[in-house]
């Protein structure tokens, strides 16, 4: 264990390189790892094809709507590419058009945040989260700990209960930001479809799955796509004019947002981002004692 304090002064400094932009992801994914688990909540209205067909028929009598996405925890139902402001809000409730903060806005902006840092920096959220798997490397090459009751035991004691968890979501994350997602790669070539109206596509998803478990219909590379819950988990339908088709899932998107099921993943997630935040303090609590203790004075040797 000769290397030990050598692994331990690198860890130190990337946490404390790192140290702000670690928080920010952390705390940003302590919020999005309850996104799954608000949109399991019902609607106070049904959302039936005919009350969407009819906010369409309302909104966008010419067709021009991208997509739209349902949040149920807000009730309401955002329609894109239409309106002055290139959206609009509509009430479940009432079908009228609203204009109300509401859940939807902290999610986008902790989504932002844990993308983009609310800037064009996601160049330091990938360096970030290889950081973070860099610290977890550390971690291990230090050994195995000794668990004692003080500050420095529960840090470690945390962070090898929770190991898996925590090289999981920093691997599933680099492969959202890599676009790995471990499914068969689209044949390449042909013309690509024209473009699905969505007043033709929500009958289609109608007759297949009940719309209110419906969280968007958008395009996506090309393609139309639906994400739906199907039980608790979120799943992604390709609409097409002959159809739903259903792709593979993309499990590293599926695992680092907790969409593969809304109960245990927002769940785990929930716990893993709680267990980071102590870790991250404790990580500097730690470091600060040392830092800024008092020390005692050498004495003085003796002359000779």
């Amino acid at each position: 264990m000769m290397l030990k304090p050598t692994w331990l002064r690198f860890h130190r400094w990337i946490t404390l390189v790192f140290a702000l932009p670690l928080l920010a992801l952390i705390l940003s994914g302590l919020v999005l790892s309850l996104e799954p688990l608000a949109q399991r909540t019902r609607p106070a209205a049904p959302v039936t094809e005919a009350s969407v067909l009819a906010a369409l028929q309302k909104f966008d009598p010419q067709g021009q709507a991208t997509g739209l996405t349902i949040r149920t925890y807000d009730q309401l139902m955002t329609l894109n590419g239409v309106g002055p402001d290139g959206a609009v809000d509509v009430s479940l409730r009432t079908g009228e058009a609203i204009d109300e903060p509401g859940w939807a806005d902290w999610f986008g902006t902790a989504r932002q945040l844990h993308e983009r840092l609310l800037l064009d920096l996601g160049w330091l959220v990938t360096a970030s989260t290889i950081a973070m798997l860099v610290l977890a490397l550390l971690g291990v090459l230090m050994g195995w700990p000794r668990f004692r009751n003080t500050l420095g035991g529960w840090h470690k004691a945390g962070a090898w209960l929770f190991l898996p968890l925590i090289v999981l979501s920093p691997l599933t994350g680099l492969a959202i930001a890599f676009g790995i997602s471990l499914t068969p790669a689209a044949p390449a070539g042909g013309a690509r479809p024209a473009r699905l109206p969505l007043a033709e596509a929500i009958p289609l998803v109608a007759r297949a799955h009940d719309l209110s478990d419906l969280t968007s219909l958008r395009l996506r590379g090309g393609r139309l796509l639906a994400r739906v819950y199907v039980g608790n988990r979120l799943t992604g339908v390709v609409v097409t004019r002959e159809g739903l088709q259903t792709p593979p899932m993309n499990w590293p998107r599926a695992l680092h947002e907790g969409n593969w099921h809304a109960l245990w993943g927002s769940g785990l997630n929930l716990a893993l981002s709680l267990v980071l935040a102590g870790l991250w303090g404790t990580g500097l609590v730690i470091w600060a004692k040392r830092r800024f203790r008092k020390r005692n004075p050498r004495p003085r040797l003796a002359a000779a």
